[in-house]
């Protein structure tokens, strides 16, 4: 059992990170969170969805985060890329300050959330940045509704690397939100250590804040959308919607990532050919390797990860 779990937090870009708790008042709505922009909130059809705005560009980027975690993962790349483009970034149902509740958490479910999301917002052109299992979701976004999008930029993307049955299995007899609901503090912080090469001061707070929502009262609906979202993540492929992608792409990878590829299902896959499998399925895309930067590199690298989309974004 122990090893399936090392297994899982090997695959995924964060393991839910709080202890459970009898004394839950707050939900994630109020200072459970710190978040260094403002929240905005937008009604759609199944709940309020928060997000952040920043910058008045023309060119609008919208930002989706990976698992377990928020709209903020993105606050060290908006810093800089509000002076340019109109940053959006979303908070996805289930996790943030959105709403908790859905019936599946898929790539495909996600999609139709950015697409309501952006119709509200009445954003016709649109470049999307996804990170992890919110590259999967932009994946799936983008084989969809490609009218919609001027660029793709896909950070440490889920979803190149595919999973048999057997290994599905084994993750998602042991991610259940009693597993997740019942990590400690120690292990909150050797879930975080995964995430980079070198861990950023930066992270403290971002740490903090999963032992704080400890104090959720949404929390249980919080754990029971990262265990739909790790099964929506492994049935919900995205492998034959790569080809289907002729929106300009940029993918960056981390040198260094620890997560993707998984060092315990698939030990002889390395980064790099994970990157060729990806520039070679996606013919439009463009494939960086960011030295020494873990899996979650945006927030580790955050000069070199800026310059990159800069530099993208001004290329036709």
């Amino acid at each position: 059992m122990k090893n399936i779990v090392l297994l899982l937090l090997s695959l995924f870009f964060l393991q839910c990170t709080v202890q459970n708790t009898k004394t839950n008042t707050n939900s994630m709505k109020d200072t459970l969170l710190q978040y260094h922009f403002p929240t905005k909130y937008l009604q759609l059809k199944e709940g309020e969805i928060a997000y952040q705005k920043e910058g008045k560009g023309k060119r609008v980027l919208i930002f989706v985060h990976g698992l377990s975690s928020n709209s903020d993962a993105w606050y060290r790349n908006i810093e800089e890329l509000k002076k340019d483009f109109t940053c959006i970034a979303i908070d996805l149902p289930g996790y943030g300050r959105s709403f908790k509740d859905a019936d599946e958490f898929t790539a495909t479910y996600f999609a139709e959330i950015l697409k309501e999301f952006t119709e509200k917002l009445n954003i016709k052109k649109f470049t999307l940045v996804g990170h992890s299992m919110g590259g999967q979701a932009s994946i799936k976004f983008a084989s969809k509704y490609p009218e919609k999008l001027e660029k793709l930029i896909l950070i440490a993307p889920a979803g190149i690397e595919e999973f048999n049955e057997f290994e599905g299995n084994a993750m998602k007899m042991v991610m259940n939100p009693t597993m997740i609901m019942s990590t400690s503090e120690e292990q909150i912080e050797r879930n975080y250590a995964l995430n980079f090469h070198k861990m950023p001061t930066e992270a403290q707070q971002m740490i903090q804040d999963r032992k704080n929502i400890v104090k959720a009262s949404d929390f249980e609906a919080h754990a029971i959308a990262i265990q739909k979202s790790v099964s929506g993540m492994l049935d919900d492929k995205v492998k034959d919607d790569l080809p289907k992608i002729k929106t300009p792409t940029l993918i960056l990878f981390a040198k260094n990532d620890m997560l993707i590829p998984n060092k315990y299902l698939h030990p002889t896959l390395t980064i790099d050919a994970l990157s060729k499998t990806a520039q070679e399925s996606i013919k439009s895309s463009k494939v960086v390797m960011i030295d020494e930067a873990g899996h979650f590199l945006q927030f580790e690298k955050p000069t070199e990860v800026n310059k990159e989309i800069k530099e993208f974004m001004r290329t036709k």
